[in-house]
């Protein structure tokens, strides 16, 4: 069961391309946002889609990856955990903010 701690599975598209840092050392983080969307049917029987975005943070060879292959629009499968921080802004105010640290990306639509 320790699998299941603080783990994240998601299918979706990317919102935006992915923005890559490169950091002393080497090290390197991919950012982007996704979508997921789920259907369900209202009152009147007509057909609802709620879609929710996600922040997805990737870190070194993953990290690569995304910068590399991924961009907005395309469909990916993620695996990996939450983490929440915070941060102020320039005007002082604190600033909270969730993110998806990948571990694992799956590209799932066909070359072109």
């Amino acid at each position: 069961m320790t699998t299941l701690r603080n783990s994240v599975q998601l299918i979706g598209r990317l919102g935006i391309d992915p923005k890559s840092f490169e950091f002393d050392g080497g090290k390197m983080k991919t950012t982007f946002s996704m979508a997921t969307s789920d259907f369900y049917n209202d009152k009147e029987g007509k057909r609802v889609e709620e879609t929710q975005w996600h922040n997805v943070v990737a870190w070194g060879g993953i990290a690569k990856i995304a910068a590399d292959y991924l961009a907005k629009g395309k469909e990916i499968a993620l695996s990996g955990k939450l983490t929440n921080r915070s941060y102020e802004d320039k005007e002082g105010n604190k600033r909270y903010i969730t993110e998806i640290v990948a571990n694992e990306i799956v590209m799932l639509e066909k070359k072109n």
